[in-house]
């Protein structure tokens, strides 16, 4: 109601906010020197505190209970006191007969509040801490009641009246023979709406003849008032008696009332910009949850959108929901419209944690967010220079407007883009804006350059309170300090360090960091300037059947199980804050991909998938489907990869350049390759060079597996110039847009490609290479998987260095056989017998089993692969051994398998029809 608002965005009083006040005095009464009465136990007194607790917590909703809904909830509370609670709330209802009696009420609330400057208290005194989260709810009501004008507080009183006639009208309780309540019936006789319209409407019409605007300060467009105003000249008038119960979708219903009912009841309490915006954001969350369901019902919400829109046309994210709602109805040309038209009428004012620049300009249409949000679609289409450019003038109108929070959101948007872009110099970009860049050297890295953006970005966030900037922000200094060796600006002189290494640890403390956000949503306080409504879920389970008992199946175990779920919904996480988090579980699965331990990895993948998956983004989501597909296909094989991968397929659409697309091609090419199937393979390498841009600097990490794949291919078909050629490519790529990490796979594969090709000399150098940046970003299992491939050159010298070859490889083994896949132990394990067979002073008749033993290792871990090549190696060496035991039986049943394991390799088959 507009007459209970002195100013936009004020905390009113409502007759549920009362409701909840005659709550808390039976929780609290003054001067109460023990268990209050109705309480029988602690427990009991207990479990009403938290419900109050929930209720205040969802006190600034966009819907408020009705007084039949709170006493369903008392219901279920309260037990075996709910009679008791529900007789008392409505006494003291009918006791408050005029205008007086609400002061007077008031007044006795402050008595149930403790002192801030209180002495001593003795121990069973029960007080309301002034402080607490009930304490400051009761102080906001006694605080807005106070700045009520006279119309206001008979506005309210008016809507108290209301309030209570609508318990009487449809609940069974309010029968007339219930002595208790009988009292409710001489709300009819009472004439005080009537006075308060007439003297608020005499005071309108006064305000509009003078100056044609109305008195109120909640800022609500002239229509939305002309509609409930109509609603409470006409309220008497209306017949609820004749509607019919309709059933009410996720997204449109309010507690258990249908939409047309909660759009009449409650259209005369008039709610906040902030409050609306909350509920306009959880209808989104409803529609994209509930939208492909078959309950869902896209004309009801479409109708209520539109009659939202009709009412308040500056609520311009009701487009956004119509977007949702025509997208989830397969209406794209609508979809697109309201799409258009609510990044027209946004203007840049959504989607950053704003704060009033100190110029005073307008909050609306400004230039520098225009310029964050350009250079941000240039970043997202693959313009990269473009998109810099853009983002460098930003800085500068912000820096010239004094714009600071849009200044940190356009400094993490150049961090990003430099990390995420391949942008070899930004010299001429960066150097004539921002200072803090050009004071320090005018011939600094991109990483260097990246890494101040971060700092400054950060520290900017920081001293302005932007949380979500901050987590996101410490969440990119962990990625920065995972892919790059800090060294100092200034680097020379005897005692310059020459050894620089990530550090692991820092990489640990920027995550936890990123994820001490949820901290500012867990504290009792925090809740309640949350924006909209974002506790009112354990709420609504009250009005849910219960489900089976959760501790056991004794008379006591419902009540443990609902004690549960008192607790279950306390604290509320926005969205946003939820995905923030949830992304700090998937930077540590990649940490730990990173760092050689698939375990960890899996076990933060399927953290994120159980906690967060329902409230992320399409894209992580994704993200973390794949990386427990890639866990199967190297850990368990390509039969339940693939069983992963089709469930992937049916989630998320595969269009271009999709991460699960991508997935499938790698894990088809690696097939093709086990198989033999080498024009399969080239295919799958041509397909993903075909999805990268073409331009410089764009899908860099697209383009690098492309090219990792095409000199494998060539590997495999024997073609070792070419192979050389297209990896010697691939490490200047690398090197020219800083790509570290990569340059340790090409180092390997340029490896792998002289030992194959018989070169092992030349071999040599590129393995240690690579060792020695895995030793620099603490790749372990890349370091392993490098050693092996290094004791192998060593093998390929001669016989005479069978010893050091093994030593190396035994080095390795606890890192490849406690993290490596399949496809590494498999070799390990072969290496190991060659290493043994190759000794001269090694005997097959006295230790046979330590050779076989590997061999059948091996064998049993690429059976799972279908990997031939390795599988035919295997069984001759296992061939030859059983020969020089004697064991002919066992010599022909390894020959057979060599040659099947032969045959499939000369002649692939079975690959192709997994391509979709």
């Amino acid at each position: 109601m507009a007459g209970l608002t002195r100013t936009a965005g004020a905390f009113a009083v409502t007759p549920h906010k009362i409701s909840v006040c005659i709550l808390l005095q039976i929780y609290a009464p003054s001067a109460q020197m023990s268990l209050p009465f109705p309480f029988s136990s602690v427990a009991q007194h207990n479990r009403l505190g938290l419900y109050l607790l929930s209720l205040t917590k969802s006190c600034d909703d966009i819907f408020e209970p009705k007084l039949e809904e709170l006493i369903n909830q008392l219901r279920e509370v309260g037990e075996e006191m709910d009679a008791w609670l529900t007789d008392h709330l409505t006494n003291r209802f009918s006791a408050l007969a005029s205008p007086d009696d609400l002061l007077n009420f008031f007044n006795d609330m402050r008595g149930i509040l403790g002192s801030l400057d209180s002495g001593v208290v003795q121990d069973d005194q029960i007080i309301l801490d002034p402080n607490s989260n009930l304490g400051m709810f009761v102080r906001r009501c006694i605080l807005a009641f106070n700045l009520l004008s006279f119309e206001g507080v008979c506005h309210l009183f008016s809507s108290i009246e209301d309030y209570c006639k609508e318990a009487h009208s449809s609940s069974a309780q309010f029968d007339a023979s219930n002595n208790n309540l009988e009292s409710l019936t001489q709300y009819d006789q009472m004439d005080m709406e009537n006075y308060a319209m007439d003297k608020a409407t005499e005071e309108i019409e006064f305000q509009k003849s003078a100056s044609g605007i109305f008195p109120f300060h909640l800022h609500t467009p002239e229509s939305l008032f002309k509609a409930t105003e109509g609603l409470l000249h006409t309220r008497k008038e209306t017949s609820r008696t004749g509607k019919k119960d309709t059933e009410a979708t996720p997204v449109a219903r309010a507690s258990s009332s249908t939409l047309e009912d909660t759009l009449v009841d409650e259209s005369l309490f008039l709610r906040t910009n902030m409050q609306i915006q909350g509920f306009l954001m959880e209808q989104a969350d409803a529609i994209e949850t509930h939208g492909s369901s078959s309950s869902f019902s896209s004309s009801s919400i479409e109708s209520f959108l539109e009659q939202l829109q009709n009412l308040a046309p500056e609520l311009h994210r009701v487009h956004f929901l119509r977007y949702l709602n025509k997208l989830h109805s397969d209406d794209y040309f609508a979809a697109l419209d309201n799409l258009l038209r609510y990044f027209d009428y946004s203007a840049g004012t959504e989607g950053f944690d704003l704060v009033p620049p100190s110029t005073g300009c307008s909050m609306y249409g400004r230039y520098e967010i225009a310029l964050l949000c350009l250079g941000m679609t240039h970043f997202r289409f693959g313009h990269p220079n473009l998109a810099l450019e853009v983002l460098t003038e930003a800085v500068r109108v912000s820096q010239q407007l004094s714009n600071d929070t849009c200044l940190a959101y356009t400094l993490a948007a150049m961090s990003n883009l430099l990390s995420e872009m391949g942008i070899a110099s930004t010299t001429c970009v960066l150097g004539s804006s921002y200072s803090p860049v050009t004071s320090t050297a005018s011939s600094l890295s991109v990483q260097q350059r990246v890494y101040i953006l971060l700092k400054e970005s950060l520290r900017r966030a920081d001293s302005l309170k932007l949380r979500r900037l901050v987590a996101s922000n410490h969440l990119a200094m962990a990625k920065f300090e995972l892919m790059h060796v800090q060294r100092p600006l200034l680097s020379f002189g005897p005692k310059a360090s020459t050894r620089h290494k990530t550090c692991p640890v820092s990489v640990c403390k920027e995550i936890r960091l990123g994820a001490h956000l949820i901290s500012d949503f867990s504290s009792e306080s925090s809740t309640m300037t949350i924006d909209g409504s974002l506790s009112s879920a354990w709420l609504k389970d009250l009005q849910k059947p219960w489900g089976p008992p959760v501790i056991s199946q004794e008379s006591g175990s419902r009540k443990s199980s609902t004690f549960f779920q008192f607790c279950d919904h306390l604290v509320s996480i926005p969205g946003s804050v939820a995905q923030l988090i949830g992304a700090s579980y998937l930077l540590r699965a990649t940490s730990w991909e990173l760092f050689g331990s698939a375990s960890m990895a899996r076990m933060n993948t399927l953290v994120y998938a159980t906690l967060f998956g329902d409230s992320s983004s399409s894209s992580d989501a994704e993200l973390a489907y794949l990386k427990l597909i890639q866990h199967l296909a190297l850990y368990k094989g390509y039969k339940d990869a693939f069983a992963a991968l089709k469930i992937a397929e049916e989630k998320f659409l595969t269009v271009s350049k999709s991460k699960i697309l991508l997935l499938k091609l790698q894990i088809l090419h690696e097939r093709a390759l086990h198989c033999g199937n080498l024009q399969l393979a080239q295919r799958i390498c041509n397909e993903l060079g075909g999805l990268a841009s073409t331009a410089m600097g764009v899908d860099m990490e697209l383009k690098v597996e492309a090219s990792l794949r095409e000199a494998r291919t060539l590997l495999a078909a024997k073609q070792y110039s070419q192979a050389a050629n297209v990896a010697h490519s691939l490490f200047c790529t690398c090197h020219k847009f800083n790509l570290l990490i990569e340059k340790a796979s090409v180092l390997l594969l340029l490896a792998e490609i002289h030992k194959k090709s018989g070169n092992a000399v030349l071999g040599l150098p590129y393995a240690l290479a690579s060792i020695s940046f895995c030793q620099s970003f603490n790749l372990d299992l890349l370091k392993a998987s490098a050693t092996l491939t290094l004791a192998e050159l060593w093998l390929g010298l001669g016989s005479n260095h069978a010893k050091r070859a093994l030593d190396l490889l035994h080095g390795a083994f606890p890192m490849i056989l406690g993290h490596g896949g399949l496809e590494l132990r498999a070799r390990a394990y072969i290496f190991e017998a060659n290493c043994y067979l190759s000794d001269p002073s090694f005997s097959v008749f006295t230790d046979s089993d330590t050779v076989l033993d590997s061999l059948r290792q091996a064998s049993d871990e690429l059976q799972a692969l279908e990997y031939h090549e390795l599988a035919a190696e295997a069984s001759y060496l296992m061939a030859m051994v059983y020969d020089k035991l004697g064991q002919l039986d066992e010599r022909e049943e390894a020959a057979s398998l060599f040659k099947m394991h032969i045959i499939a390799l000369e002649n692939p088959q079975g690959v192709e029809q997994n391509m979709a």
